[in-house]
């Protein structure tokens, strides 16, 4: 028997518990089963690994600390969306789309594809969903079909989102080469195309009918490759914009296309003489939409200069607070914890990198004074925001706490042992399963960054024990933490949160597992030929 077996069924025993309470009828809500779930990880580090008190404490604290990134980014798009309710400009925004096109399947691919791609490119954190999501709402979609479908169709972009983050930061401790790192790049576009032509029409299934969806096909797939033509074939040359100019080329060409039917059948459907397009007054009514883009797009170029100004890190003063930790302050907001209860634990929060302050609640402030909102609306709009966030906040702080402490532990940590076990039981055909690694991986931390950075290192010394291809194992990996993002409990609370779902997850989860695992599969199949 592997020898790594056991320690792994035990180290992966909080997770499948947490799975079980949360897609069992009627479901746990997210704040009491992950919370519990950490607390199960906590014992499990303790009685069966042994670990470190301190350590497993400092993990703790970390990952609670780590929790209030997804958390601000969270809180600053609900208020960005309960100022939009509150003004009317979700409204008029609604009625602006209708007047574009009525086809529910072109909505959908314009909002939840095209448009969730681009953002993706731009800023990742989990925003696609943020700003996708609601408007779909709007727009009279459920809110739960709209958070699977929005779930499913940010996978394809995000090995390249947030100007290519996953790819250049998340591979950047291996020492690969310039050519080697553009070949991972490559690699992935090609596995990403691929499932692309299958994981958004399956998206779709979750919203509208199949026949609805075969009447549209042309569309759906002109929709597709206007996106992932253009990120194809940058990504042969660049891992930074792929997927920004394969989103903004994506958006502009599947609007054009809805707005002249091509591609659809009986676009107008929906349309009445009141749903004409009305242009008049829907720059300033879509301020919080494109503001917040233009915001993000100009923040996060590096050849800006704004990014470097954001991320300094450059200390301009430190406080020892006792044996607790370091900490640090830098001009551009950057707060750091180093050297917790003496280990090796951190904690980094670029406040105004991470995109929750730029762009949401500078452009919700701007909005307000725009449209002028009197003070009582105002206050209903942050008491509405403070209502729908209580419960997240626990639930994401659980549910980092627990990441953390699977972390935790180098070579020996939870996701370390979890990982050696795969790769032991599948020997020569882990090329196979390399994907669900950085799928698990992306389940644990909310990233395909950390997923990579986890992950990476081990996928690179499976590779080279099993005399595999170095840049299609970690081209795997990377593919894996981006579909990862279906089944990631901190967008799948995210994006609940936002849309005012409650003890939902579970659900979402049975569903979006389905569409993972297809991807799974055309991942392995893709990197036979590659």
């Amino acid at each position: 028997m592997n020898h790594e077996l056991l320690p792994a069924l035990i180290a992966f025993a909080p997770v499948v518990i947490l799975v079980a309470l949360m897609t069992k009828k009627p479901g746990m809500p997210a704040h009491y089963a992950l919370p519990l779930a950490a607390f199960l990880t906590y014992a499990v580090k303790l009685i069966y690994f042994q670990s470190d008190p301190n350590a497993v404490n400092a993990a703790v604290v970390a990952g609670m600390l780590n929790a209030w990134t997804p958390i601000l980014i969270i809180w600053g798009a609900v208020l960005l969306f309960k100022t939009m309710e509150h003004s009317g400009s979700m409204d008029r925004v609604r009625n602006w789309l209708n007047g574009i096109t009525g086809n529910r399947v072109a909505q959908l691919m314009i909002i939840a594809w095209a448009f969730a791609f681009l953002i993706e490119g731009v800023s990742g954190f989990g925003t696609p969903a943020a700003l996708a999501a609601p408007l779909l709402v709007g727009l009279g979609f459920p809110p739960v079909r709209a958070a699977i479908v929005c779930l499913i169709m940010n996978s394809v972009p995000v090995s390249f989102g947030a100007v290519g983050t996953p790819t250049w930061f998340g591979f950047g401790k291996l020492g690969l080469t310039p050519e080697q790192l553009l070949e991972v790049g490559r690699k992935t576009s090609q596995i990403h195309f691929c499932a692309a032509l299958v994981i958004p029409v399956i998206a779709l299934l979750f919203a509208v009918p199949w026949r609805e969806i075969k009447k549209n096909i042309v569309f759906v797939y002109l929709s597709i490759l206007s996106c992932t033509v253009p990120y194809f074939i940058l990504a042969r040359f660049s891992f930074e914009f792929p997927s920004l100019i394969g989103g903004l080329t994506g958006v502009i060409i599947s609007a054009l296309l809805a707005a002249r039917g091509i591609g659809l059948a009986n676009s107008n459907e929906k349309r009445t003489a009141g749903d004409a397009p009305q242009s008049r007054g829907i720059i300033p009514a879509s301020f919080p939409i494109w503001g917040s883009v233009l915001l993000l797009t100009i923040t996060r170029i590096k050849q800006l200069k704004i990014k470097g100004l954001l991320t300094d890190q450059s200390p301009s003063w430190t406080c020892k607070l006792g044996s607790f930790a370091d900490l640090t302050l830098t001009p551009s907001c950057v707060i750091s914890l180093k050297n917790i209860f003496g280990t090796t634990q951190s904690w980094c929060l670029k406040a105004l990198f991470v995109p929750s302050i730029i762009p949401f609640f500078v452009i919700s402030g701007i909005t307000m004074m725009l449209m002028k909102l009197s003070r009582k609306t105002v206050a209903a709009i942050l008491h509405d925001t403070y209502t729908r966030m209580r419960a997240p906040i626990v639930a994401l702080m659980g549910a980092l706490a627990m990441v953390n402490m699977l972390m935790e532990g180098g070579n020996n940590s939870c996701t370390a042992i979890i990982g050696r076990c795969f790769a032991q039981l599948s020997g020569r055909n882990w090329q196979y399963f390399a994907s669900c690694l950085g799928a698990v991986g992306a389940f644990f931390s909310g990233s395909n960054t950390l997923s990579n950075l986890t992950f990476g290192g081990i996928q690179a010394s499976i590779a080279n024990s099993l005399g595999l291809d170095l840049t299609t194992i970690l081209a795997l990996q990377s593919v894996g933490g981006a579909m990862g993002n279906m089944v990631c409990i901190n967008n799948i609370v995210a994006v609940c949160s936002i849309l005012g779902i409650y003890a939902q997850e579970g659900f979402i989860i049975k569903r979006t597992i389905i569409p993972l695992l297809i991807y799974a599969a055309i991942a392995a199949i893709v990197s036979c030929f590659i």
